[in-house]
Parts: structure tokens; sequence; C-alpha cells
């Protein structure tokens, strides 16, 4: 039998809005004890952290401060990515 359960998200999960742009901060458990940090644009582009997390909000933490440093334009792709 396949254990097909859903990883369970943080309630930390939130959509940021910066400069009329917008990114849903998805956050949710790795199955080892961390959080898996995860931001999707308005095109449904995401961008997933290499490193994963100690408590979901030490991930939220970090998009916030990825957010005020570089500016939400590094999380935003400027159209949506078609494959050939």
């Amino acid at each position: 039998m396949t254990d097909t359960t859903e990883p369970k998200r943080s309630p930390l999960c939130q959509t940021i809005e910066r400069d009329g742009k917008s990114v849903q901060a998805d956050i949710y458990e790795d199955g080892a004890g961390g959080w898996v940090l995860e931001a999707v644009d308005s095109f449904n582009n995401s961008t997933v952290w290499d490193d994963h997390f100690k408590t979901d909000k030490d991930a939220l933490d970090e998009l916030l401060d990825t957010i005020e440093q570089e500016g939400i334009d590094v999380l935003v792709a400027t159209e949506s990515w078609q494959p050939n």
C-alpha cells in the first residue's frame, strides 16, 4: 500500500505583497523534522530554497528577509514559462 498523505502545511503560509506584486509563501514539513520554503508567483513559477529550516517561523523569516533585502522582483517572473 502506498502512503499518499500530503505534507503538513504551516499555519504561517500566506500571500505577501510588495510594489504591486505578490508571492504565495508555502511552508511545509520535509518529513525529517525540518521545513521547506517555497515562494510561488502569480504565473505559478516557484522558487524553492535548497536548505531546509528548523522551524516554520525560520522559513517565513528567511522569505521576508529576502524580500526586504533583494526586493520581491527576485521571486517574480516577468512572464509564465512555457515549454517548446
